[in-house]
């Protein structure tokens, strides 16, 4: 991976948006139709895109809300929406697009008071909570968010009333009809003004933030984290979840230092990702970079991405912890001091996450499940209480409340944050510390991701390959123990190729965005072992794949 020089550094007034112009080009630009890049495009997590590009304009916003009240009206879903926005400079003027659909459509849409920010989990939560114990007129919602992604992106999410993301099926249907309406003009949909849409019955202003912050005594032991008088900072890197601490402090007495209070849509506050780019990625040490700075003052400190899905963790002991490394504390942690969770609940975990998690679990004598990529997948275990811990190698990762019932079914940044306060609390050692010890037992995890370069076609391929097409016997100098195409937990395709020996393993994806595919790998022996496994990995997925074609 090549590293920006920028890397790490404050962002140069030379690279940051203008949000005028963002505005503007939301509402004026058209989108070429004749381009897939600017239609209606639903990912793992919601259609994302940016006015500069054509792909998130207002007429994209239009569509795809009247395709979401067309497929509740289908499903029979008439409860309240739940909307909530980012920080980010279009996700406003996005809400706003959506309440006039939405109201036109008698739509009871609940949304943040004052005009604040929600994030995601918060939504989530929200959902859960009004349809506890309700057979009908269940509740769903929409996020308004690219995540972590640069200033000048949007993104659009829908919640059904799971309160997870929603599933392929749910997405390929919004999809769909987004695009008829799209290329028909918008002229199927129902709209009225602003001002009529904020004044309409059918909207209701609430608070989301104090509901979310009582509640979380519910999940984390608050308590004790009161108790202990730690030492804690946070940087919300300028996103939904900035105006949530203040409240936790109040609440529950605590003095965690807010380290970056502002709301800033060029987010000149950022230190550059490793590529160059502006990037609210609460996992990398470039981004991260001022408060890794701070880690000596603080006995844990930490933060979350725009829309405080995602978590980040830095301790005096390790600096920033890698992802991977701060699941398998918080699951050892949890599995030991949770008591009412279920001993069947599984401990969920993406594919392309550490093995160190398969270690812990087998250790504890619980169930895994392990699933595709994207946090959907450990959407029903949460709902019926069957999981009770899913993670992502990218930082996304939720559990149950303390009586072993759902907390959310999305990810939640905030309570992974407060966690590692807690761990700290009631052991006396900070998650970094109780990393180093599973290295001690297990052995050191050397983990990478990198992109190869793949065609259309081979993505394709790729994404359709069965076992046999890899014909080695052994990876890295180790007999081959699997060659997997669907995931073990819920046997639901994997969109590519995982290869498993014993001290290490690969996985394989297409890129949904670009003309690569992305190799994930792992050894438990050292980085020369694992520099064989990705060069194998390549040679076999290329062999695989067989040469590309070109018209």
């Amino acid at each position: 991976m090549t590293i920006s020089p920028l890397a790490g550094k404050p962002a140069p007034k030379e690279m940051l948006i203008d949000p005028a112009r963002l505005e503007r080009e939301y509402f004026e630009r058209k989108p070429d139709l004749d381009d897939p890049g600017q239609l209606v495009s639903f990912g793992t997590s919601g259609h994302r895109g940016s006015p500069l590009r054509g792909s998130f304009t207002e007429a994209h916003i239009i569509a795809i809300t009247q395709a979401i009240c067309d497929y509740r009206r289908a499903q029979g879903t008439d409860g309240p929406l739940y909307m909530g926005k980012d920080t980010h400079a279009v996700s406003g003027p996005a809400q706003r697009t959506a309440l006039e659909v939405l109201a036109a459509n008698g739509v009871q849409t609940i949304i943040q008071r004052d005009d604040g920010f929600t994030p995601t989990p918060v939504i989530s939560r929200a959902i859960l909570v009004y349809n506890r114990a309700r057979a009908e007129h269940l509740a769903d919602g929409i996020v308004i968010t690219p995540s972590h992604n640069p200033p000048e992106d949007g993104g659009f999410k829908y919640n059904p009333t799971n309160g997870g993301p929603a599933d392929t099926d749910v997405t390929q249907w919004v999809e769909n009809r987004a695009n008829e309406l799209l290329r028909n003009g918008n002229t199927g949909v129902k709209r009225v003004g602003f001002t009529t849409a904020l004044n309409a019955d059918t909207t209701h202003q609430e608070d989301f933030v104090l509901p979310y912050v009582n509640d979380l005594r519910n999940v984390v032991d608050m308590e004790a984290i009161r108790a202990a008088n730690l030492e804690l900072a946070v940087d919300p890197l300028g996103g939904a979840a900035v105006h949530y601490w203040e409240p936790i402090n109040t609440v529950y007495k605590l003095q965690i230092a807010v380290v970056n209070p502002k709301v800033d849509p060029t987010f000149s506050f950022m230190t550059v990702d490793h590529d160059g780019e502006i990037r609210m990625d609460c996992s990398s040490p470039y981004a991260m970079a001022r408060l890794v700075g701070l880690k000596d003052r603080y006995q844990v400190a930490f933060a979350n991405d725009t829309d405080a899905d995602r978590h980040g963790i830095v301790t005096p002991s390790a600096g920033l912890m890698n992802p991977n490394h701060y699941l398998s504390v918080a699951i050892l942690y949890l599995l030991a001091h949770r008591p009412h969770w279920p001993e069947q609940a599984a401990i969920g975990k993406t594919v392309v996450s550490s093995s160190m998690i398969d270690r812990v679990v087998r250790k504890l004598g619980r169930r895994l499940s392990e699933v595709p990529v994207g946090f959907k997948w450990f959407v029903p275990g949460f709902f019926d209480g069957s999981c009770c811990f899913g993670g992502e190698e990218s930082a996304g990762a939720s559990f149950l409340r303390h009586d072993g019932s759902v907390w959310t079914t999305d990810k939640d940044g905030p309570i992974m944050d407060l966690l590692a306060a807690e761990i700290t609390t009631r052991t006396g050692k900070d998650p970094g510390e109780h990393y180093r010890a599973l290295t001690a037992e297990f052995g050191t995890a050397y983990y990478t991701r990198i992109d190869a370069p793949a065609t259309a076609e081979q993505k394709a391929r790729l994404e359709k390959l069965s076992p046999e097409a890899v014909k080695e016997a052994n990876l890295a100098g180790e007999p081959i123990t699997a060659k997997l195409t669907r995931a073990p937990g819920n046997n639901a395709p994997i969109g590519g190729l995982k290869v498993v020996a014993h001290s290490g393993w690969f996985a394989a994806r297409p890129s949904g965005t670009e003309a690569v595919y992305k190799i994930y790998a792992e050894s438990f022996k050292d980085e020369a072992h694992l520099n064989a496994i990705v060069s194998e990995a390549q040679e076999m997925v290329n062999s695989a794949l067989g040469p590309a074609t070109y018209s």
